[in-house]
């Protein structure tokens, strides 16, 4: 982890002839925003006086209440890799606490109810550990440069370049993401045509959001350098399988994994189990922080390896939360119904909370699901006591709405707007008429 000073970060841009500076904060939707300063102002914007108007960003503040400042974290600076000084200069960006007038943290921000939960996590004596899969699709550009699904790309899980039209862009990604501080772990085709994943280190919590975050604009620019479209969408493409973003969580306890215990049949402790437990509890309301677009629930459906059911494992893949083989310091638990969509702050954050009030509140552990939810029939998934997930926006905001945990985490600012957004969609999608209606109906009535 880096810990830069501001004389650092004015040394490091003289140094590298950096001229243009990206301050970047996101909105409660997960939407990357910035204000581009030059090298002229970066000392004035590390000393937090960079004001911006918050008016216009998706679920921050009203005009008569627009004025707010940008606090740089000094820890996520970064020269830009692919931006080469032409005699211009380089680009480099800074990722942004927001804050009021009042010089007080925006209630607002993502980031903010992130480090709200983090410091709930070190009054109890943890560290938040979270490692993020991030799956994305890679689709050609038509003739006027716009997004499509289509792809010459035939590849399958794990194949090689022959097969693989997306594996140069994937390398040339995973450089960048090395020259940016990133250690990639593996990279490779996923199941679907021109569907991949990249797998980097898992860090605490706060640089682990920092890092999706960064990692999706990556991902987007460098692939337009390469005439294709990168899309976190989760299921862009029916018929086959979509893209899901497998949060891998562990708490960490004065240096030692507090999820281990050598003890237990499955080398896990009292509080892993009982951090299960809190997500199960919750997951229904959280689950429109996770799957946040009416397109979510496409992904969320039988027979696209996306989990339906609210269980847990250590044994196989086909329930919502998966105990992976590792043990020791690397024991964690990955929830597997979160998609690249959703906020990353926020994800981290429900998760994070729900699982601490399940070790607040010694919640008992449901006993495990170790065979393939999918081969059971309906009777035998209501005689195991096996709930399922919310099946579409309307009935996940169903269930956020006047969620008081979720009220909790969240606070009441992001809380209002967020449920706010999530009816204006699902209302929007309820008005629209589909081109499958069109083409079921037209004709025949």
């Amino acid at each position: 982890m880096k810990n830069y000073t501001k004389a650092d970060i004015l040394k490091i841009a003289d140094e590298q002839n950096v001229s243009i500076i990206r301050l970047q904060f996101t909105d409660i939707l997960g939407a990357v925003k910035n204000v581009a300063i030059t090298r002229s102002q970066l000392e004035k914007a590390l000393d937090n006086k960079c004001m911006f108007d918050g008016s216009s960003i998706e679920g921050f503040v009203r005009i008569e209440e627009s004025d707010m400042y940008l606090y740089p974290d000094y820890n996520t600076f970064t020269v830009i890799p692919w931006h080469l000084d032409k005699g211009e200069g380089r680009i480099a960006r800074l990722i942004c606490d927001v804050y009021g007038c009042d010089g007080k943290p925006f209630e607002g921000d993502p980031r903010y109810v992130l480090k709200r939960a983090i410091a709930e996590a070190e009054k109890m004596g943890y560290t938040f550990n979270v490692g993020s899969e991030c799956e994305f699709f890679l689709f050609d550009l038509d003739e006027d440069g716009s997004p499509t699904t289509d792809t010459k790309d035939r590849g399958g899980y794990f194949d090689l370049g022959y097969a693989d039209s997306g594996e140069a862009c994937r390398r040339d990604i995973c450089h960048n993401l090395e020259a940016m501080g990133f250690e990639i772990e593996a990279s490779h085709h996923e199941c679907a045509p021109a569907q991949h994943e990249i797998d980097f280190k898992y860090s605490e919590a706060l640089r682990a959001a920092d890092d999706v975050v960064t990692f999706k604009y990556v991902v987007k620019s460098i692939s337009r350098r390469h005439k294709l479209h990168a899309t976190f969408m989760p299921k862009p493409v029916y018929g086959i399988a979509g893209s899901g973003q497998h949060c891998n969580m562990s708490l960490f306890k004065n240096g030692e994994n507090a999820f281990f215990d050598s003890n237990d049949a499955n080398n896990l402790s009292k509080e892993a189990y009982s951090f299960i437990a809190g997500i199960m509890k919750y997951i229904k309301p959280m689950t429109a922080v996770l799957n946040p677009l009416v397109n979510s629930y496409k992904r969320l459906v039988p027979d696209y390896e996306a989990p339906v059911y609210i269980a847990w494992s250590a044994k196989n893949r086909s329930p919502l939360i998966r105990v992976p083989s590792a043990r020791g310091n690397s024991t964690r638990i990955e929830l597997r119904s979160a998609d690249p969509a959703c906020n990353p702050y926020l994800e981290m954050a429900v998760c994070l909370m729900a699982g601490l009030e399940g070790i607040k509140n010694n919640l008992a552990c449901p006993p495990s699901t170790d065979y393939n939810i999918f081969d059971m029939s309906e009777d035998e998934i209501k005689k195991a006591g096996i709930e399922l997930l919310p099946n579409s926006l309307e009935e996940a905001t169903s269930e956020f709405e006047n969620n008081e945990f979720i009220m909790t985490v969240l606070g009441k600012h992001v809380y209002e707007k967020y449920l706010e957004a999530k009816k204006e969609e699902w209302l929007a999608y309820r008005r629209r008429i589909s081109q499958w209606e069109i083409d079921r109906y037209l004709a025949v009535y």
